[in-house]
């Protein structure tokens, strides 16, 4: 009987084994029709240290787990020290995992990643985040037949044995909701704008993406203005800072991440999909973003933007039927003055003029009953749930 070759767990330490790290996914995932591939060109530059904001306040190890020279595994092991110094702990993450279903090469995984976040000093290891809760996080636990939106992963269904068996154990599940438009109907008691606010509010399907719309006596929702994409995003942070701040795993967004945002989304930001309420007197208090589903496109690209996937990628942007509002949020002062239930009906609205059929919303903490409430009150379902998953060092 032959013994089984062992599983061998490196960091990535070269241009080729980063070229490794990048496409093992697209032969762990080959003829899956659920998983999209990432532009590679993308993930590239998402894992340079020099280029993503990340590595101003985190550190982090990319490790390849190879079985008789073929890569089997993968995973990253960070330390945020933003997070830490904000939470108040020593709180390691893992990121970026693929495996094949086999426990030696998650367990082997798992452990390089925990050895170097022990000796960092960490005391609780959890995952999976691709270094931050504002990238891709969270491991698909229900919703396997369901295409995921963009800027979410599908992951193996295999993925949840593996970890637990490993003495993972939940941390909390994330939720994406799903809202059809055709089966809007009158807005939920529990969502519905104050009576102050619905005598003033007014909407009309081909207004102007710079129009000013009414959402109260003291408060107006209007369009981002991509022209000034880095002065909005600073309005975005402002809101963001102080809506999300008591969120599980808040950390707050600094500059160089607003600057490097402003770079990221000013090729795919619509106007129609961001908006900023304000007060009279300037004060953003409020922020909604969506996007169009890039998934539905990605999905025929194979990772490639060359030679003939920008074609692809401007064709089929027109048959994008589907948006992902990733950021929805109010300044805890305003959350009773009806400004969600605004962006709810810009929403709605703009959906309507512009072709969408269905949008998703998340991802939403499933301790965050509030939102929850308030989307369950507007139509939406719970479509697909994932798990962070956590470990005592």
């Amino acid at each position: 009987m032959f013994e089984s070759v062992p599983v061998e767990v490196r960091p990535v330490s070269s241009r080729r084994d980063l070229s490794a790290f990048i496409r093992l996914p697209f032969a762990l995932y080959d003829g899956e029709p659920r998983w999209v591939p990432p532009l590679i060109f993308e993930r590239r530059r998402f894992l340079d240290r020099s280029r993503n904001p990340f590595f101003e306040h985190g550190e982090a190890e990319y490790f390849l787990a190879r079985r008789d020279g073929r890569a089997v595994g993968r995973i990253t092991a960070q330390v945020d020290h933003a997070l830490n110094e904000f939470q108040g702990e020593n709180c390691g993450l893992f990121g970026f995992f693929e495996s094949e279903g086999d426990g030696e090469v998650a367990t082997a995984l798992l452990g390089a990643a925990e050895t170097w976040l022990r000796e960092r000093g960490c005391e609780r290891v959890v995952g999976p985040m691709d270094f931050s809760l504002r990238a891709g996080c969270g491991l698909l636990v229900d919703g396997f037949d369901r295409d995921p939106v963009v800027l979410a992963n599908w992951t193996h269904p295999y993925y949840q044995q593996l970890l637990e068996s490993a003495g993972y154990t939940k941390a909390v599940d994330m939720l994406m909701w799903e809202l059809h438009v055709s089966d809007r109907g009158p807005i939920h008691p529990a969502t519905r704008l104050p009576a102050r606010d619905e005598a003033t509010a007014h909407t009309t399907g081909e207004t102007a993406p710079q129009a000013r719309r009414e959402a109260g006596p003291d408060i107006t929702v209007r369009h981002m203005r991509k022209r000034a994409l880095r002065s909005e995003l600073e309005r975005f942070r402002e809101v963001y800072n102080a809506a999300w701040t008591r969120n599980w795993g808040f950390v707050p967004l600094g500059e160089a991440e607003v600057r490097h945002y402003a770079k990221v989304l000013r090729p795919v930001l619509d106007e129609d999909w961001a908006w900023v309420a304000e007060t009279n007197q300037g004060e953003a208090v409020g922020v909604a973003l969506a996007m169009l589903d890039y998934n539905q496109v990605l999905k025929r690209m194979g990772g490639r933007l060359l030679p003939f996937g920008w074609l692809k990628l401007l064709l089929g942007r027109r048959r994008i039927d589907r948006i992902r509002v990733f950021a929805l949020g109010v300044k805890p002062d305003y959350q009773h003055a009806g400004i969600a239930s605004r962006f709810y009906k810009e929403l709605f609205e703009t959906a309507l003029r512009r072709r969408i059929t269905r949008w998703e919303m998340g991802w939403i903490l499933e301790v965050n009953e509030s939102m929850s409430r308030f989307v369950d009150g507007a139509g939406g379902r719970v479509g697909s749930r994932y798990r962070l998953y956590q470990r005592t060092l």
